[in-house]
């Protein structure tokens, strides 16, 4: 696949896993939705990968990163998120993941050396604007306040948690670890941290009967977990995570797409241009490069 069809594949994939989201609310608890929900990826990517010779063999002593990667990506940030959702509205929750690329160069400079180029920083600053005006009403209609602070430092915690994720998946990928392998084992790892979790907290594992709930965890398990992690951690490796995590930046934009579908939202002059502004980031981050013109002999 090129680049542009990871790119979009992980924006439409991670831009309609909202929906299904919001489809699981209700009787079970989050911390067993999250847990039912990789456990459920790692039973199925495992196998399969095992039984088309795909799950690649990775010495015991590199699963402490894969082990790593589990804890930051497939448990800690959802934990972060869906937690941050109780306290403060679900659009600034997103507008802080979308501060993502920033964590990501930041980090990567830090542990990499990487530098950290001017366009990023730009294409960072339009998407965040826009996506600032696309969630004026909750940014400019929420009280500051204790549960407000707690809802911001969750959110934070679950970017950053993603971002260190990224890290690590870079950190795999150079040491010849494929994506689809390291997927599968941190999956997995991370529903037995999850499922830790449960057993340290006393949280019940409900068992699910509602025909909504279980599509909705099977579209999160398959499409949102195995496919939408695959192609974004093939674009890690490929392009490196600052470019690789604009993503998180314009998938909120196909979240909201789909809320005017299912969930009545209403586009208003505001949310359009906070559409123009964001796209305007993602054009910034994907323009070619100029050549520098040729020297007169």
């Amino acid at each position: 696949m090129t680049n542009i069809a990871l790119f979009a594949a992980t924006v439409l994939i991670w831009g309609t896993t909202w929906i299904a989201i919001a489809f699981q609310i209700g009787p079970v608890p989050v911390l067993t939705s999250v847990f039912y929900r990789f456990a459920l990826a790692a039973l199925l990517m495992l196998p399969v990968l095992a039984l088309f010779r795909r799950l690649t063999p990775v010495p015991l002593r590199a699963h402490r990163f894969i082990l790593l990667q589990g804890v930051f990506l497939f448990s800690v940030n959802f934990l972060c998120f869906y937690n941050a959702t109780r306290f403060i509205p679900s659009g600034l929750v997103s507008v802080v993941f979308s501060l993502a690329t920033i964590f990501n160069a930041v980090n990567a400079r830090l542990i990499f050396g990487d530098r950290i180029r001017p366009r990023a920083l730009l294409a960072t600053a339009l998407g965040a604007a826009g996506l600032a005006l696309l969630f004026a009403p909750d940014l400019w209609g929420h009280a500051v306040d204790v549960d407000t602070l707690k809802g911001l430092a969750l959110a934070a915690g679950g970017t950053l948690s993603f971002s260190l994720g990224n890290m690590v998946s870079r950190r795999n990928s150079a040491a010849g670890i494929p994506p689809l392998t390291a997927n599968a084992w941190g999956m997995g790892y991370g529903a037995l941290m999850l499922l830790a979790a449960m057993a340290f907290s006393g949280t019940p594992m409900v068992v699910p009967h509602e025909p909504r709930y279980l599509a909705a965890l099977a579209y999160l398990s398959i499409i949102g977990s195995i496919v939408g992690f695959t192609t974004y951690l093939m674009l890690v490796a490929r392009i490196g995570t600052g470019r690789a995590a604009y993503a998180t930046v314009l998938f909120p934009v196909i979240a909201l797409m789909a809320s005017a579908v299912w969930e009545g939202f209403v586009w208003t002059p505001l949310a359009v241009a906070g559409l123009a502004l964001t796209l305007a980031g993602n054009a910034v981050m994907f323009a070619p490069a100029r050549r520098a013109s040729a020297q007169p002999a």
